[in-house]
């Protein structure tokens, strides 16, 4: 019970209200990522306790600042944060993209075990997917520099859509770094129960050309 405890906890803490089944699902995916991170190295956290919030919380914490209906998630690793928001919102669809062979066999099973109907999980690099359409938000957590970034996924940004980086300190270098093709909207702090970290939302929108941040 320590870890429905302790997810309870953080999502009151946060205000988020998830779907009947979320909690389960959340705590099942939490279990999946701590069994398969023994033979799979897919996060740094060893911990299941500091997963809660180091990973879930952390990834349901831009929940307010989704668009829908179709959401990619760029780089997700071990479904970071793509599988916790699409237990939270199964309205949307989500494609869950990556390179690294391993993890997207991990977060395959995942979907598969927990039964996700909204999520499609993508092998490839981000600069040669090449969906039938664009997407309403393109999420990044722990991918690469803005500046770097975006040039790789303007294809994927529907012209009124959303990029939405996850990062640590206020970004300010990054922020100064970014060319003409986005627009920062707003830089939103973070609280994410249980992490001292500091957390920042950059949100960016498609620019008129010639404009930038």
């Amino acid at each position: 019970m320590k870890l429905e405890k302790q997810l309870a906890h953080g999502l009151e803490a946060m205000g988020v209200d998830l779907p009947p089944d979320a909690r389960a699902r959340l705590i099942s995916f939490l279990k999946l990522l701590e069994h398969w991170n023994r033979a799979y190295n897919l996060t740094a956290v060893r911990e299941i306790e500091q997963m809660v919030g180091r990973h879930v919380l952390d990834s349901l914490s831009v929940l307010p600042y989704l668009r829908g209906p179709r959401v990619i998630d760029v780089g997700t690793g071990a479904g970071l944060p793509g599988i916790p928001l699409a237990i939270a919102r199964p309205d949307l669809g989500f494609t869950l993209l990556d390179t690294n062979a391993k993890k997207i066999r991990f977060v395959t099973q995942a979907v598969h075990e927990l039964a996700l109907a909204n999520v499609e999980v993508v092998h490839s690099a981000v600069e040669k997917y090449r969906p039938g359409k664009p997407y309403d938000t393109v999420l990044t957590r722990a991918f690469a520099a803005i500046p770097d970034m975006l040039p790789g996924v303007r294809h994927l940004c529907a012209p009124d859509g959303v990029v939405l980086a996850m990062k640590g300190v206020y970004p300010q270098e990054e922020i100064a770094g970014i060319g003409v093709g986005f627009r920062v909207r707003e830089v939103v702090p973070l609280t994410v129960p249980g992490l001292d970290a500091a957390r920042h939302l950059v949100i960016l929108q498609p620019a008129a050309d010639g404009q930038s941040a």
